[in-house]
C-alpha cells in the first residue's frame, strides 16, 4: 500500500510540474512558434488533463480570456494526493 501511495504521488507531482512548465511556456512563448519536440510533449501529456476541466469552466460560464483550467487541475491534483494520503493500511 505505501508504494501504490508513493507511486501515485509521484505521478502527480511530474503532472502538477508538467503543468508548471506548460503556463511558463505559454506566457514566454505568447504567439510565437511551439514547434519543438520538448513543447510538443507537455502539450500532449497536460492536454487530455485540461481539456476537460477546460471544457467544465466552459459550461459553467466560467470560460474566457483566462485559462484557470491548470489551477483548477492542479487543485484537484492535490485533493486526490491528499485522499491518497489519508488512506489507511488495515
Amino acid at each position: 500500500m505505501l508504494l501504490i501511495r508513493a507511486t501515485i504521488g509521484t505521478f502527480i507531482r511530474v503532472i502538477n510540474y508538467l503543468i508548471l512548465i506548460r503556463v511558463v511556456i505559454s506566457w514566454v512563448n505568447m504567439g510565437g512558434s511551439r514547434s519543438n519536440a520538448f513543447f510538443d510533449f507537455i502539450y500532449q501529456v497536460t492536454e487530455p488533463l485540461l481539456s476537460p476541466v477546460r471544457g467544465a469552466l466552459q459550461r459553467f460560464g466560467l470560460g474566457g480570456t483566462l485559462d484557470f483550467s491548470p489551477i483548477i487541475l492542479m487543485l484537484l491534483l492535490s485533493m486526490v494526493a491528499s485522499m491518497v494520503g489519508a488512506v489507511s493500511v488495515f
